[in-house]
């Protein structure tokens, strides 16, 4: 009641007032049956804007943060996230990762679209990062479709770090056409498949989004930049961080 009370009432007229989203493609959402939508991510403005333009509810994976935040804060930002559905994912660790996987087929098992961003978590400098594995094991294990998501002009609305939106930033939304990925039925277990969905994936996503691709992983991507501006000043010795070929944490 709560979401939609937010989404029809309360949050989503006030977002459209404010920032007008321009939104494209929206008819590649299926109107009913389990799908996943996968898009990149800016901005903490994309957990609000993107949800509230589509037709159906959609249960996002959220990080596990957002549940246990300290303070007076902390609890009001938990009790949002709970109120409107969405599922806290503990990104900590690879057992971590395979029960946010159970939790994403549990809301797929019931017909829901379930919302995911691939990259873990928001772009440091909003180009667009290699995906993790979870959202093609999710694809995979449930049989349901990807339709990929690009949000534009959200890292210019809100970028990390920036407690409020700027206003007058146009923002579109874009939805692809759904990916079918049947031809991999039954390799949910098998990383290579795992590795060829979620890449083709993202590359939907890019051809949305027109973002520059960076095929690392932010957190690493983000630690080599720390790292090359730390030995820029002279402080610290060594190599930059190589591209990391496994998967580690949550991929959703």
């Amino acid at each position: 009641m709560f979401y939609y009370l937010l989404k029809f009432v309360f949050l989503g007229p006030l977002l459209r007032l404010l920032f007008r989203p321009r939104i494209e493609g929206l008819e590649n959402v299926p109107d009913e049956g389990a799908a996943i939508i996968a898009g990149n991510h800016l901005s903490f403005s994309d957990h609000f804007l993107m949800p509230t333009m589509l037709r159906r509810r959609i249960t996002f994976l959220a990080k596990s943060e957002y549940f246990n935040g300290p303070g007076l804060k902390g609890r009001l930002t938990a009790t949002f996230f709970r109120s409107v559905g969405q599922i806290p994912v503990d990104r900590s660790g690879r057992g971590a990762a395979q029960a946010a996987i159970q939790e994403g087929l549990g809301v797929l098992a019931k017909d829901e679209l379930l919302g995911i961003y691939p990259e873990g978590t928001r772009s440091h400098d909003g180009r667009l990062y290699k995906g993790r594995v979870g959202v093609a094991a999710m694809a995979l294990g449930a049989g349901v479709p990807v339709v990929p998501c690009a949000m534009v002009g959200t890292f210019e609305l809100q970028p990390p770090g920036r407690k409020m939106p700027r206003l007058g930033r146009g923002v579109t939304i874009r939805f692809g056409a759904p990916l079918d990925f049947s031809r991999y039925a039954g390799m949910e277990e098998q990383r290579p498949a795992l590795r060829a969905v979620t890449d083709e994936i993202m590359y939907a996503i890019l051809q949305l989004s027109g973002q520059e691709y960076v095929d690392l992983y932010a957190p690493d991507a983000k630690a080599a930049q720390s790292g090359q501006a730390t030995r820029g000043r002279g402080r610290t010795e060594g190599t930059v961080a190589p591209e990391v070929t496994g998967e580690s944490g949550s991929g959703a």
